[in-house]
């Protein structure tokens, strides 16, 4: 039975390289073999935003990283970033904890529902709407 690393060399470099996608990294390498972000754990819908403040050596990060941080320009929620970049979500979750613990990305809270406009008040707007 011919295993993954016998054979031929040529044989053994097919397993790392996919037709379309080109040279495959696993998730892991990505994140540096860690599998929980740093501090506060990031869900689905955990919206994250730059926080202008420059990274003082922006070559110093992995293109995923650099990605992440372009795509942060504007609020986004994690399982849109992990869509963008295409990566697993524990691997965005990892890239972006580390970037939240190093002051380049911030968490933007949603209010809580107490803070929200009286629901009363939302249906009078709407009826008054209505009316128009």
């Amino acid at each position: 039975m011919d295993r993954p690393w016998d054979g031929p060399v040529g044989r053994r470099d097919e397993r790392w390289v996919d037709e379309a996608a080109g040279p495959v990294v696993r998730p892991y390498a990505i994140s540096r073999g860690r599998t929980r972000p740093r501090g506060e754990q990031l869900d689905l819908v955990t919206i994250l935003a730059e926080t202008g403040q420059e990274p003082s050596m922006r070559a110093r990060f992995s293109p995923e990283e650099r990605r992440l941080l372009d795509l942060c320009q504007r609020p986004c929620t994690v399982a849109d970033l992990a869509s963008d970049l295409n990566l697993p979500l524990g691997v965005v979750r990892v890239l972006a904890g580390d970037l939240v613990h190093q002051g380049l990305l911030e968490i933007r809270r949603q209010r809580p529902v107490s803070a929200r406009p009286d629901q009363r008040l939302l249906q009078k707007v709407l009826d008054d709407l209505k009316a128009l």
